[in-house]
């Protein structure tokens, strides 16, 4: 039976009476400064693996105009851009302190002639129809919302023909090594988080929103539903990771 993501439980950083989007938008901003040292820190840099394997994938087919979703502060945009030989990259993500850390990246490493970074709403996405040869993703789409409205606009941008690569973290199902992410997603990760960003809540909603959101067969059901076709999942690191791709 296809999965209804009527079900997917939403799942917030703070407990507060604003929508999903706010909150998102308040940590992101918040934790933008430590966000990249946190990440090479709390997976011991197995993260830049895990995207050296995404772009393999959106290598297929050769794509000209790539779009990223859920930018952030640019790693895919910057590494699609550097691998992948494309006309153009745009990034896009909701949150103004990580596009700023993002920019002063892309900067840095002279890729500001290929790569454009712009504020926006994913589930709202102000670029014309088929537009995209490639619109990826790098652990955002848990953020969204309404994660199929989000999708279904990733869709409408691509061109026929084109490919959606989605990075995200999921659940391992196998002992020992689920046992060990749980022990360290909820209870150490969180702990190291809090004392470098000052946040208490973000990398428990990290635990959190991994927890509820609709991984392996399941999110491929959503891709289906939407119209994406070859929709498929490939786990990496025991299934800590997943990659999930399909064609318009």
């Amino acid at each position: 039976m296809a999965f209804d993501p009527a079900q997917y439980k939403t799942v917030t950083p703070y407990e507060e009476s604003s929508d999903k989007k706010v909150q998102v938008t308040k940590m992101f901003d918040k934790i933008a400064p430590y966000y990249d040292y946190l990440n090479r820190l709390l997976t011991a840099g197995i993260d830049t693996i895990w995207r050296s394997k995404a772009i393999k994938v959106m290598s297929t087919g050769n794509p000209k105009q790539i779009l990223d979703i859920a930018t952030g502060t640019a790693d895919l945009a910057i590494e699609a851009a550097k691998k992948l030989n494309p006309d153009h990259v745009t990034g896009m993500d909701i949150s103004k302190e990580m596009l700023a850390i993002g920019n002063k990246k892309v900067f840095n490493k002279k890729l500001n002639d290929i790569i454009t970074l712009e504020l926006g709403d994913s589930e709202f996405l102000k670029y014309e129809d088929n537009s995209y040869d490639l619109v990826s993703s790098a652990f955002g789409v848990r953020n969204f919302q309404d994660l199929k409205k989000g999708l279904s606009e990733m869709y409408r941008v691509l061109s026929p023909g084109g490919q959606i690569v989605v990075l995200e973290f999921s659940r391992p199902k196998k002992f020992p090594i689920k046992q060990a992410f749980n022990l360290y997603f909820k209870n150490i990760l969180p702990f190291i988080g809090k004392i470098k960003s000052k946040d208490d809540k973000a990398y428990k909603y990290l635990y959190e929103s991994v927890q509820v959101f609709p991984d392996y067969n399941r999110f491929t059901d959503i891709l289906d539903q939407i119209g994406f076709k070859e929709s498929k999942w490939s786990s990496l690191s025991f299934g800590i990771c997943t990659i999930y791709s399909a064609i318009k």
